[in-house]
């Protein structure tokens, strides 16, 4: 019993120091990555429900609109009917179903928190996250997308890159279920956070694609813990490595900054 407890620390101990070696790899290569880009929290949460089953490039046309109409607010939400919603983020596709969702949402921050978000996110991480789970249309990576990008709680955002990549690198078996990898990351960037430099910037010396990287804005400026830091940086980081090398089919794989991790090229 003690010899399989050790092994298994083992085996988690080197995860955890190769989740840590890829932050500093990806880091080095393409500095910071500038999410979740917004000028609100609210916008925030608005991108964070639109993202879903769709790219971000019809994200932001949808956002567009929005603020085009000077909507994008929760108030903007409350006010606007649903069918004239529904035209203003039909970019972003499904907008039936995600003006309904957003439109509860605000329901649910003004019943619960008097439709403010900042007493909303002086919940406890794990009661808040419950909450959100339990709201019609957010599952775990809208639920931790929230809680990190728009309320600075420390939560890792797992995505199919995310799970992809790990696969891949025989980090994780294709039954690994989305807490055991959000687990995973957050206990290896906590338990040794990375170097203070990794937090702070980066030379940028890759050629090339640099990530996932977007233009600094309000959101992805804000001061933070160096712990959120890091769980934010991470998944953006990830992000660039899915959407540019670890292609659903054909990856790139000699051209990944985290080639040299492969298992066959050990």
């Amino acid at each position: 019993m003690v010899t399989l407890f050790h092994t298994a620390l083992s085996v988690n101990n080197t995860k955890h120091d190769l989740i840590r070696a890829y932050y500093r790899t990806l880091f080095s290569a393409w500095g910071r990555q500038h999410w979740w880009p917004a000028q609100s929290q609210f916008e925030v949460i608005v991108g964070a429900y639109l993202t879903q089953n769709t790219s971000w490039t019809n994200v932001e046309k949808a956002l567009g609109n929005l603020r085009q109409a000077r909507l994008l607010t929760i108030q903007g939400i409350r006010r606007t009917p649903q069918p004239e919603l529904e035209q203003l983020i039909r970019p972003a596709g499904y907008f039936r179903q995600k003006a309904l969702r957003l439109k509860m949402f605000v329901s649910f921050l003004d019943a619960r928190y008097g439709g403010s978000l900042a007493r909303m996110f002086t919940r406890p991480t794990a009661e808040l996250r419950d909450e959100l789970l339990a709201l019609n249309g957010i599952g775990p990576e809208t639920a931790d997308s929230i809680l990190l990008y728009a309320g600075n709680h420390p939560v890792f955002v797992v995505d199919a890159y995310t799970k992809r990549i790990l696969e891949r690198h025989q980090i994780v078996s294709s039954a690994a279920r989305y807490d055991e990898i959000r687990l995973l990351f957050e206990q290896a960037l906590s338990g040794t956070p990375p170097p203070k430099q990794s937090l702070d910037g980066a030379p940028g010396a890759a050629v090339g694609p640099q990530g996932s990287c977007h233009r600094p804005s309000r959101m992805s400026t804000a001061e933070r813990s160096a712990l959120v830091q890091a769980f934010n940086e991470m998944h953006g980081l990830i992000v660039g490595v899915g959407k540019t090398y670890c292609l659903k089919s054909q990856p790139q794989c000699e051209q990944c900054p985290l080639q040299k991790f492969l298992p066959r090229a050990k």
